[in-house]
């Protein structure tokens, strides 16, 4: 049985995350503790509200540092909601400026669209190759709620490194929706919304830590 611990640093909809990878089988702990982050076959960030609140939270239990240290060691971490934008360089909320975890370049901004916020089902476009959403038609809708996110992707090509997978989805304009980054994995979505798909996508990363 898969163990996951889901980081508890005061944001994101923790039970809710605990019940849906309860659902697909893992062995699921909600917890800051630094060694059963560490010693997890998975690690998931969640995270709700207000971008400069979350990093504020995060750093005060040194959230980036153990993110960090599961990366190098190339252990599963899977960034959902806002816990997907503060793995970027920065969030811009109201003209204030708040740097994010740092582990992919680009700009957490207001959505450029009609309606504000996003909320609902909307559909997205995987991209080849993705493991992510192995399984799922590509018409299938997952569940957002959100006014900002990363309308840019600035990753400079590389033709040492494999570039991440990077899907996308519309509201009014494009942004990132997900992306698969070696053993970084992150949703705008909510997979734990996102009924039957949602299960499938986590069963997907659990898949992975074998």
């Amino acid at each position: 049985m898969a163990r996951v611990v889901v980081l508890d640093y005061g944001s994101g909809n923790l039970r809710s995350v605990e019940r849906a990878l309860q659902r697909v089988g893992a062995d699921v702990e909600v917890t800051a503790d630094r060694t059963a982050v560490r010693e997890a076959d998975g690690l998931l960030v969640p995270g709700v509200g207000a971008y400069a609140a979350c990093m504020e939270q995060l750093n005060a239990i040194r959230g980036g540092r153990m993110i960090g240290e599961r990366l190098a060691g190339g252990r599963p971490v899977l960034g959902v909601c806002v816990g997907m934008q503060i793995l970027f360089d920065r969030g811009i909320e109201h003209g204030v400026l708040t740097e994010g975890c740092g582990e992919w370049p680009g700009t957490v901004e207001r959505l450029d669209a009609p309606v504000v916020p996003h909320m609902g089902w909307n559909t997205v476009r995987p991209v080849e190759g993705t493991k992510l959403f192995a399984g799922l038609p590509a018409d299938t809708r997952y569940y957002f709620v959100h006014s900002y996110g990363v309308r840019k992707w600035e990753l400079e090509p590389s033709d040492v490194i494999r570039p991440p997978l990077v899907t996308w989805a519309e509201h009014g304009t494009d942004f990132v929706a997900a992306v698969e980054n070696g053993p970084l994995w992150a949703t705008q979505f909510h997979p734990e919304k996102s009924g039957d798909a949602g299960a499938h996508l986590l069963e997907n990363w659990l898949s992975t830590f074998n």
